[in-house]
């Protein structure tokens, strides 16, 4: 049985993960440039309809990163966070190899980097799989919503009574 700080075991994954997801979302959204850069990265992929799913991807980056820091809908957010690291692993980094980091070469300024791996691709995966089976946690929006059994959490998520 969980007790302690045992069972805050999702808080640091649910904050790290949500806002590295929500550092990745605010260019696409909240910045012009950035955002038209990637809708032409989609089209050049051959993504159908790179403009609204340069809005979706962000949308999904930002605001699923913003409900994994509060633990609001996280099964929801994290299931989303899922399908779009796995659009990216087998769309972008596949063809690159497992490592992140490719060294390409050297240049007198230092490293000349590739194409990164899908090796963080996986270690995301993992961090929202652990949230979306295992449940918000304690300290989130979810739990504090929840007065027995909520609606916000996935109906698998079984809570114990706390003592």
């Amino acid at each position: 049985m969980e007790t302690g700080l045992s069972r805050q075991w999702a808080l640091p994954i649910r904050i790290i993960l949500g806002l590295s997801f929500m550092v990745h979302g605010a260019p696409k959204l909240f910045s012009a440039a950035a955002h038209q850069s990637f809708q032409g990265y989609l089209a050049q992929m051959g993504v159908p309809a790179p403009t609204l799913m340069a809005w979706v991807v962000g949308v999904v980056e930002f605001f699923g990163g913003a409900a994994l820091v509060l633990g609001l809908f996280t099964w929801l957010a994290a299931a989303l966070l899922i399908i779009e690291m796995l659009v990216a692993l087998f769309m972008v980094h596949l063809p690159a190899g497992f490592e992140v980091v490719q060294i390409k070469g050297m240049s007198d300024r230092g490293p000349i980097f590739g194409q990164p791996g899908y090796e963080l691709n996986l270690i995301y995966i993992a961090g929202l799989l652990a949230l979306f089976l295992g449940g918000p946690g304690p300290l989130s929006v979810d739990a504090r919503v929840r007065h027995g059994e909520t609606p916000l959490e996935a109906p698998w998520v079984r809570r114990r009574a706390h003592a």
